[in-house]
């Protein structure tokens, strides 16, 4: 038994907006516009992806791989159109322009260096409600940007649900372990350095945000509520939420394919991975599902694997088909899933892939991970970038009446929250203005007067 929603509470906004009576735009069209005329969508073409942005122009940024998930996720919605135009759920599959505004917003909060500045501003804050990054695209569209006095870029109900993607406050999952309460490392006698592993956040929103997840979750019933917002436990972590929105899960799923497939492909393209690290990575039995999807596209003869390797490890060209290939294999395996207990139909259905589909995907993933974020280029690359982080955050913490730039400052002297506020600032900064911050900080040879900060 589901229960029905009215199709105007997932289009309200919290500041009430209404569109002009000559617009032919929907809410998630006007959605949509929102935020890719933002600035926080702007400056994510300065932002790390995996590989650093000097290395070159050509490989993914968090722009570029925002504009990927949205794609894919366009691609998902409209397969699940077309294979389950008789399922309970299809009602509900979101349009082309909905999924792909969700899939724009899901990096806006990711702050400079990737991991590690999300690693460096969680230490920062740790006395002060702590920091994540998919927490801050909530707070960003919901508090920060500027197409509204106080409700951020005021997006449609659905749209913000979209984007939530572990629906737990901080405080909540937050573990009380000691070893991973945030601190600096034990053993350094010259540098001070943050204990990476203790620093690493819960997946969830922030408290600053209880309120505005409270009305997203306005018009469910109180048992789908705390259903929803429900999670588990961990032992020796952070607690782990359960539950996504529909509209959620087939971003989250898009998501993971852009990372998996095209990640992958830069770390190809740039020679980081060869024949022998697919072999070891991406070992054959995980792939059997696109094995045999390969062979329906070319015949590859009697040892699919080693062809499925040539074509991933020879030519731009081949490469490119066959990444092409892999993507479409992917989304045309995504099916609906129920989860019996939810009444309402957003939170009822997901989009999941089939065991073997998933395996193969998994094996992309962890190849990813394994070869090109922890190796020692990248790592060093975040471990640089979190330090500058940290001191950046501190001096202006230190002064900020003096430091900060005027616009940020107004904003600080205003809030019930100014640690927040500088939180706020470091995190919304590119690469490259945290860098020419710290180098306006701490380097004796750089920086000017005339210098736009």
């Amino acid at each position: 038994m589901t229960t029905e929603v009215s199709a105007e509470r997932w289009t309200e906004r919290r500041a009430g907006w209404k569109s002009g009576a000559t617009d032919a735009r929907d809410a998630a069209a006007t959605d949509y516009g929102r935020i890719v005329h933002s600035a926080s969508f702007r400056r994510l073409q300065g932002k790390t992806q995996i590989l650093n942005l000097g290395d070159s122009d050509f490989y993914r940024n968090r722009l570029t791989h925002s504009i990927e998930v949205a794609q894919v996720a366009g691609g998902i919605s409209r397969q699940l159109q077309q294979d389950f135009c008789d399922h309970p759920a299809a009602p509900w599959i979101p349009d082309l322009t909905l999924i792909q505004s969700i899939g724009a917003a899901h990096d806006l909060g990711h702050p400079p260096f990737g991991h590690g500045g999300e690693v460096a501003l969680h230490y920062v804050m740790r006395d002060n409600g702590g920091f994540e990054g998919n927490g801050q695209t909530l707070r960003i569209l919901s508090r920060l940007e500027s197409f509204s006095d106080r409700n951020g870029s005021n997006l449609s109900r659905r749209s913000l649900l979209g984007i939530l993607k572990y629906p737990a406050m901080m405080s909540s999952v937050r573990s009380g372990d000691e070893a991973l309460r945030p601190k600096l490392l034990d053993g350094t006698s010259v540098v001070r350095l943050i204990d990476r592993k203790a620093c690493r956040p819960p997946k969830c929103y922030l408290d600053t945000e209880g309120d505005v997840v409270d009305w997203l979750l306005d018009p469910v019933s109180v048992t789908d509520r705390d259903l929803f917002t429900s999670w588990r436990p961990v032992d020796g972590d952070h607690g782990e939420t359960k539950h996504k929105t529909f509209d959620c899960s087939i971003m989250d799923l898009a998501d993971d394919i852009s990372f998996g497939v095209h990640d992958l492909e830069d770390a190809l393209a740039m020679g980081l991975m060869g024949p022998d690290d697919i072999r070891s990575m991406i070992a054959e039995d995980a792939c059997g599902s696109f094995l045999e999807y390969l062979q329906t596209r070319e015949n590859f003869g009697n040892d699919v694997y080693a062809g499925f390797v040539r074509v991933l490890t020879g030519d731009q060209r081949t490469r490119k088909r066959n990444i092409s290939r892999m993507v479409g294999h992917l989304i045309t395996s995504v099916r609906i899933g129920t989860v019996e207990e939810f009444e309402t139909p957003l939170l009822r259905y997901r989009a999941e892939l089939p065991e073997p589909q998933l395996r193969f995907l998994q094996a992309l993933k962890t190849a990813v991970k394994m070869k090109v974020i922890r190796s020692a280029s990248v790592q060093q690359l975040e471990f640089k970038g979190q330090n500058m982080v940290v001191a950046v955050f501190e001096a202006l913490a230190t002064a900020p009446k003096a430091l900060l730039p005027e616009s940020t400052r107004t904003r600080y002297e205003a809030s019930n929250d100014p640690v927040r506020v500088i939180c706020d600032h470091i995190a919304g900064m590119t690469d490259g203005f945290l860098l020419r911050t710290y180098e306006r900080l701490f380097s004796p040879r750089m920086g000017s007067v005339f210098d736009q900060i």
